[in-house]
């Protein structure tokens, strides 16, 4: 099993929910308003007023086959405004 992490703009997210029910994931979860440091070495935080700036986190528990499915269109959506996308082993415990 594998996880996919998703990290980007909360702008994107209705892109990237219509990616994994496309590609019929068994489920997932959304953060949203995360916030961090990136490589620019900044703290990123939204304007509340506007919801500007927001970053969401999805994470995805599923087989290999199906993030190969989606992995075209996961880049798509994030080429915009940008994110990044890890896979990482997960084992049930």
């Amino acid at each position: 099993m594998k996880r996919l992490d998703l990290i980007f703009s909360e702008r994107e997210l209705d892109a990237i929910i219509k990616t994994l029910e496309k590609a019929n994931v068994p489920g997932y979860t959304i953060m949203k308003h995360a916030t961090g440091r990136g490589p620019e070495r900044v703290v990123t935080e939204d304007m509340e007023f506007t919801g500007l700036g927001a970053n969401a986190h999805v994470i995805v528990f599923c087989e290999q086959e199906l993030i190969d499915k989606m992995r075209d269109n996961i880049r798509d959506d994030l080429s915009y405004y940008g994110g990044v996308a890890y896979i990482s082993e997960a084992t049930p415990l």
